[in-house]
């Protein structure tokens, strides 16, 4: 649970805080839990709404319309047989800007496809399928530089 919070929140000291209000939240509602999903899967969604409560608090993520943006420049995914250290790899998407960052930790870290993390963020099902997919371009980007 930390390291979700961690990643979204991209502070230590702030992703400590968010998982203890996350615990202790979950533990004085624990009456509505209603079973349908894992306790572990309840308490991500409460750590993950609370580090996106805290990034929305510190005004920190910058969430941006589809019809805003140009998408004359995306680039589809392409399988790369390139062999990079996690590390490496978890560093890079540390220096992605906040909503970047978020949508890339909830798709390929967390495992929410692109509707689950619109609901999370909040926003249309087409802009959670652009800011993944930016993301990824970014991260590549980044990655291919470290090389």
């Amino acid at each position: 649970m930390f390291n979700t919070a961690l990643r979204i929140v991209n502070n230590k000291f702030e992703a400590e805080d968010i998982m203890q209000n996350s615990f202790l939240a979950a533990f004085t509602k624990l009456e509505s839990f209603s079973g349908t999903v894992s306790f572990g899967a309840w308490l991500k969604k409460i750590v993950i709404n609370n580090s996106l409560s805290a990034l929305k608090k510190n005004r920190k993520i910058e969430i941006v319309s589809l019809e805003k943006v140009s998408t004359s420049k995306m680039i589809e995914d392409t399988d790369n047989d390139v062999s990079l250290d996690v590390s490496v790899i978890l560093g890079k998407i540390s220096q992605l800007k906040d909503s970047y960052r978020i949508a890339l930790t909830l798709h390929l870290i967390e495992g929410y496809d692109y509707k689950e993390i619109a609901q999370i963020l909040d926003t249309s099902y087409e802009n959670s399928r652009t800011c993944v997919s930016r993301a990824k371009n970014k991260l590549r980007k980044l990655l291919h530089n470290n090389e």
